[in-house]
């Protein structure tokens, strides 16, 4: 059961306020106090209310929705905390500022994810919200979050759920307010985009220590076919070992039954791999750098103090979260791949 309401008449408390006439349906999915606060942020985006504009009374509100006043009066208080409402003698309430809420859409938690959304909060003043949200690469989960979000947010930042294609939900978003992160071997024409590439920067990149790699007798590449990560890095890795004459293997998974073998290199995809292979490194007395080399795909705080350090390679995922900073603030168009660098902290 839900309520359909039309705001198009105000009683006498409101009579110098604006009239907002998109629709509001009380459901069961959030509580009332939220679905108000989205109410009139929506009419905020589309322009019913403006800045300046006077919202109607919490006692109007409340007998036109059948709500209690307390109700309103939380869903005002939301909207002032963040910025985008004021009062005059905490008594009648205007718009002070265009909506300042974000919706921050990544595909999984990593540590490297974290290190994007706390340089993306840190950067943004204080009055901006972020909802963050995970879409764990499921398509379907993807387009309800979005197909629920779209007309709510100011902006929105987004890893798209796919590296080759991008999800047809999104053009109902306006592009001037959508950033993309992370992946984009699509055509991003009209968007703005915030990407790594996985395939020539990974060539590129491996060539900076290839002085470092002709020690080894073979290289690895440790990559499930079933991780999310682009899988035409596999090519470009093999491409690099061929041009190179290095001898290489890619190797779906790294048991507990498998053996580290000794002088070689290992390129290692997720993080839980990497304490595999350093475990099953000291089940063999075999240290690395010294008898075995480990570069890890994305750069973890704790690489710093795992073992002498462990190398990583990728992206700066601080930058990124400046980026989009930005771009939030600033609705300036971008459109970069960052650049894929190796830290070397002697681990191979």
């Amino acid at each position: 059961m839900f309520i359909l309401l039309n705001v198009t008449t105000f009683d006498t408390s409101a009579q110098n306020s604006t009239v907002m006439t998109s629709e509001l349906k009380f459901d069961n999915r959030t509580t009332k106090v939220q679905q108000l606060t989205d109410y009139i942020q929506k009419s905020i985006i589309a322009s019913e209310l403006k800045v300046g504009d006077k919202l109607p009374s919490i006692n109007h509100l409340s007998k036109q929705f059948s709500i209690s006043r307390d109700t309103v009066f939380k869903a005002f208080s939301d909207l002032k905390k963040r910025g985008i409402i004021d009062s005059v003698h905490g008594k009648s309430y205007y718009v002070s500022a265009h909506n300042k809420s974000i919706l921050l859409l990544l595909d999984e938690y990593t540590p490297f994810k974290e290190v994007l959304y706390n340089t993306l909060r840190t950067k943004l003043p204080s009055y901006y919200k972020i909802d963050l949200w995970f879409h764990q690469y499921n398509e379907h989960l993807f387009n309800q979050i979005i197909s629920n979000a779209t007309g709510m947010y100011s902006k929105y930042i987004v890893m798209n759920y796919h590296n080759e294609k991008i999800s047809k939900v999104l053009s109902d978003i306006d592009k001037k307010k959508l950033l993309l992160l992370d992946f984009g071997k699509f055509n991003k024409k009209g968007y703005s985009y915030v990407c790594q590439d996985f395939d020539e920067a990974l060539y590129s990149s491996l060539g900076t220590i290839r002085h470092k790699l002709e020690k080894y007798d073979k290289l690895f590449f440790l990559f499930d076919r079933n991780h999310k990560h682009p899988q035409s890095s596999k090519q470009y890795f093999s491409q690099f070992c061929l041009d190179n004459n290095f001898a290489f293997e890619i190797i779906d998974e790294f048991t507990h039954n498998r053996s580290i073998q000794e002088n070689a290199f290992y390129l290692v995809i997720k993080q839980q791999d990497i304490v595999n292979i350093i475990r099953q490194g000291k089940k063999s007395n075999l240290r690395i750098q010294r008898d075995y080399g480990l570069l890890a795909y994305n750069d973890n705080p704790f690489f710093e103090i795992i073992e002498s350090g462990i190398s990583s390679i990728g992206i700066d995922w601080n930058k990124m979260g400046e980026l989009a900073a930005s771009f939030v603030v600033e609705s300036t168009p971008i459109h970069l791949f960052l650049p894929t660098i190796i830290t070397d902290r002697n681990s191979f």
